[in-house]
């Protein structure tokens, strides 16, 4: 269809009359409420927004009068005084007129911009409070478009549409009031000809409406595709690969649909502007050939059929775009309705009313515990639908979704044990076996199905998350830094550590010797994800920061995997003195590391299938004894 109108210079008003059975788009009161709910801080600026309006409004106007009087009165009496007036007021109305518009724009964009802060904070905070689950299956690339471009869309809305549509109210009623005021019967010939535009001017604004959400979805996608393979992992997948030309054609896919749309929303605007521009055409001839006559007959001046034409043409923007306001306001909208998707988004994680915000201690139970991942997006199932899911709250297995983690329906199982203050707990088993999601649960990224999971014989729930936020440390297997100093990404941990603190938790993790001889020591920035460093020295950096945080609950998830053996064996000791007095859940993958720890479970499909020390599980001869000998027989060791 798109190809056929780029070809066919008349296919376009065949895509309208297509367009006339689409969904009319509707104003909806609710969206108008909310909308107007971010307005309302800036009312009293709006208030001057109107004040302007009015004002210019009427300078529209004065120019034309001042012609009529010239043509009138000036000229035929010989009045020099009266002329060297109008002259003046000539050059004095676009001097206030764009005086005035200068406040009006001052006015219209800090409005608008505070706007744009107050949803670019809302939307970020309220993703912010998503669980780690919504994060995992949505693509960052599209919310950053929410955020960025129908963010500033939205502004657009208020500060450009409504705005417009305003003053085309105010313009029409001033100037059909002096139109009126000199002849009505002029008056009615000027606007006559508008209804062979009104319907036209329907259909161009509903498919622009159409037209606009297409491309604000293809810049979304354009927006995932560069920050999946602009980040230094995904660039340096591509580049491993060799996929920069596949990666480059999904780029131009997406680039191309913007470019068709841009080139279709072009094509209809100029034919909507030249049907305009005839329709003014028409006006305009009317008027001079009814107001001639008029003039020879001597019913009104030939000032006021030159004022009166002035006018007609100034009316018809204003009047065809007023019929067509409903349409136009409704399209203005969309960027609202998608930014507002994200913001209805329910929080599947939840702080209790009633929630306890006392220190953590330690203790933590597994009772029966259950837990699946939550699963995604059907097949082909667009962003804008998933956000609509999670804003209606619809459970996963309604919509016939796909899972996630992995064949097995449950990821953890009918979980049972306790670990006291002070305990080290070992979590071993096969990749896969649920090691790490056990992990999570601590930290309550998720929440858990079935079963209690407490923290201090309190429900994980009944916990703050500031409580939980600061009484348990994790190092994941994936070091994650900020593109920042050594320092700053430390101090994350805790923003007002000293550069004394800073090197104490360097110390115990192995760390600060080779930041001490860096030139720039902790001001040395890591790069993207901190690679300029190795996978040892990120470790650990993270392992210090973890350190500096001082939780009651550690959780290390292959903390050491990075690390070689002299690295290792130098970190172990310090992480020994770190784990004093704290509960501690250590996933490793060499057992060696495990061997010490107060308990060990033995994970499998997600369920505990061995627990005890090492001793009594090699002499179980169970799962963890074939492990154990397997990987000190030399084989490959399969806990990774």
């Amino acid at each position: 269809m798109l190809n056929r109108m780029m070809a066919h210079g008349g296919g376009w008003y065949a895509r309208l009359q297509h367009d006339e059975d689409a969904e009319k788009p509707k104003v909806d009161r609710a969206l108008l409420s909310r909308v107007f709910a971010y307005a309302k801080p800036h009312r009293i600026r709006l208030f001057g927004v109107l004040i302007t309006i009015i004002i210019i409004s009427w300078f529209t106007v004065v120019p034309p009068l001042l012609t009529q009087r010239f043509i009138d009165d000036a000229i035929p009496n010989k009045d020099l005084q009266l002329l060297t007036w109008l002259g003046l007021g000539m050059v004095a109305v676009p001097i206030v007129s764009a005086a005035v518009g200068g406040l009006q724009r001052w006015l219209t964009a800090t409005v608008g911009e505070g706007i744009i802060f107050s949803l670019r904070v809302a939307a970020f905070n309220h993703l912010q409070a998503m669980s780690l689950r919504f994060f995992t299956s949505t693509r960052t690339g599209e919310l950053i478009s929410r955020l960025n471009q129908d963010v500033v869309g939205a502004q657009s809305a208020v500060t450009g549409t409504m705005v417009t549509i305003v003053s085309n109210v105010i313009s029409v009623v001033i100037i059909l009031v002096v139109m009126i005021g000199t002849d009505w019967k002029l008056t009615l010939l000027a606007v006559a000809a508008l209804p062979l535009f009104v319907a036209p001017a329907r259909k161009v604004a509903k498919l622009l409406r159409k037209i606009t959400q297409e491309s604000m979805g293809h810049d979304a996608e354009m927006s995932s595709i560069l920050q999946e393979t602009f980040n230094v992992s995904g660039a340096l997948l591509v580049k491993l690969f060799n996929r920069s030309q596949h990666e480059g054609e999904r780029y131009a896919t997406e680039a191309e649909a913007v470019r068709k749309l841009g080139i279709r929303r072009a094509l209809v605007g100029r034919w909507f502007f030249a049907a305009l521009g005839l329709v003014s055409a028409v006006g305009s001839a009317a008027v001079f050939w009814v107001g001639g006559r008029m003039v020879i007959s001597g019913d009104i001046t030939l000032g006021e059929v030159v004022m009166f034409s002035a006018l007609a043409r100034q009316l018809y923007a204003p009047l065809s775009a007023l019929s067509n306001a409903r349409v136009e306001f409704a399209t203005s909208l969309v960027s609202f309705e998608r930014v507002f998707e994200v913001l209805d988004m329910q929080h599947d994680i939840v702080e209790a009313p009633d929630a306890v915000d006392d220190e953590i201690q330690g203790s933590i139970e597994f009772d029966h515990v259950w837990f699946k991942y939550e699963k995604e997006q059907p097949a082909g199932l667009g962003t804008v639908n998933r956000f609509r899911m999670w804003a209606r709250g619809v459970p996963a297995d309604e919509e016939g979704l796909v899972q996630t983690a992995s064949a097995r329906e449950w990821a953890i199982q009918d979980l049972s044990f306790t670990a006291e203050p002070g305990q080290v707990i070992a979590l071993v088993g096969p990749s896969g076996a649920g090691k790490t999601t056990i992990s999570y649960l601590v930290p309550r990224l998720y929440d858990i199905d079935r079963g209690a999971l407490l923290i201090d014989g309190i429900p994980i729930a009944r916990h703050t998350s500031r409580s939980l936020a600061e009484g348990v440390g994790v190092v994941t297997q994936e070091s994650y830094l900020f593109h920042d100093t050594i320092g700053a990404n430390l101090r994350y941990a805790k923003p007002d550590a000293t550069l004394a603190e800073l090197e104490k938790a360097c110390r115990a993790a192995n760390i600060h010797e080779f930041v001490d001889k860096l030139p720039d020591k902790y001001d040395t920035k890591v790069g993207e994800r901190g690679y300029r460093l190795s996978g040892g020295e990120k470790q650990r950096l993270a392992i210090a920061r973890v350190i500096l945080k001082d939780p009651k609950i550690l959780i290390l998830d292959e903390a050491t995997s990075h690390l070689d053996s002299r690295s290792e064996s130098l970190i172990q000791g310090a992480l020994e003195q770190v784990m004093e007095d704290r509960t501690s859940l250590v996933i490793a993958h060499r057992l060696s590391t495990v061997v010490a720890a107060d308990k060990i479970l033995v994970i499998d499909d997600g369920e505990l299938v061995e627990q005890g020390t090492h001793k009594e599980l090699v002499a179980a001869a169970g799962l963890y004894s074939r492990l154990y000998e397997t990987q000190f027989e030399g084989a490959p060791s399969t806990l990774s």
